[in-house]
């Protein structure tokens, strides 16, 4: 788990006000725009280090996530401003802080997710928050090995029911 510093706080803030100025500049919809955003070569460049000396403007970043992948109209949910700025800055929190991609991050907690949370946990400190999402989806570090554990039974549970079966099937074709 890497420290929030300063770097991370500035990216946060980057990611907040590209997911608020989305609404300005993107005709298609908020899950649309946001499921592109977080495949894009912006998002990977963004998980790297050094993207906050490139000086790409939150403009830039929305153009070059259109030429990336087509401009689009489709769709009509949009989020408020202050929803997406919370909801880019603590996906962009969870990325920078866990050290994975915001792929990874997507592929866990859905931007319509993130949106219902925004009421009860937009208040909180961004660790806290992140920390409670976890939580309530099972992704702690203890149930995450409960889980492997169980999971590694049922493969072998499974290995020697498949054995069982197959020495029987042999026997009835003697």
């Amino acid at each position: 788990m890497r420290d929030f510093d300063e770097y991370g706080l500035s990216m946060c803030r980057y990611q907040g006000e590209l997911f608020a100025e989305s609404l300005k500049y993107v005709a298609c919809s908020t899950p649309v725009f946001l499921r592109r955003f977080m495949y894009s070569q912006t998002a990977a460049r963004m998980d790297g280090n050094g993207f906050m000396f490139e000086s790409l403007s939150v403009e830039d970043a929305i153009g070059e996530i259109e030429r990336e992948f087509g401009k689009s109209g489709y769709g009509k949910i949009k989020y408020g401003r202050e929803e997406l700025y919370w909801i880019g800055y603590i996906y962009r929190y969870w990325a920078y802080t866990e050290g994975t991609s915001s792929k990874n991050i997507y592929k866990l907690v859905k931007p319509d997710e993130l949106r219902q949370l925004y009421v009860p946990y937009h208040s909180l400190d961004p660790a806290a928050a992140v920390e409670r999402i976890k939580e309530a989806k099972g992704f702690e570090e203890s149930s995450l090995i409960k889980r492997g554990v169980e999971i590694l039974k049922r493969i072998r549970y499974d290995k020697l029911k498949c054995k069982e079966v197959c020495k029987q099937v042999a026997e009835a074709e003697r």
